[in-house]
């Protein structure tokens, strides 16, 4: 599974201690760490997603959940609340039976 990164070069060890040499390696292992560190990106042709939470209470933007029966991605000003109760109370009802 080929991501397409471009391979960091790791330059041959001089026989002696060389500061640049030694600057040209750190630099070429904070690539790698960048590189193993992106996702990158995802092509599949099978994808199955079980245990979907059903609102995005407590999950990272981007991240998936169901919703009355569809796929949704959680952003950050798009909440999808677990569920909305409400009661209130207008006037006063008196039932008689006789």
């Amino acid at each position: 599974m080929s991501r397409r990164l471009t391979r960091p070069f790791f330059p041959v060890p001089p026989p002696q201690y060389m500061q640049n040499y030694f600057a040209e390696l750190v630099r070429s292992f904070s690539v790698y760490l960048e590189q193993m560190q992106n996702p990158g990106d995802f092509r599949a042709t099978d994808l199955t997603l079980t245990n979907l939470q059903s609102d995005n209470v407590g999950l990272e933007v981007g991240a998936l959940f169901k919703s009355a029966g569809f796929i949704k991605i959680t952003e950050l000003d798009s909440p999808s609340l677990r569920g909305s109760v409400g009661t209130g109370q207008v006037g006063q009802v008196t039932v008689v039976i006789t």
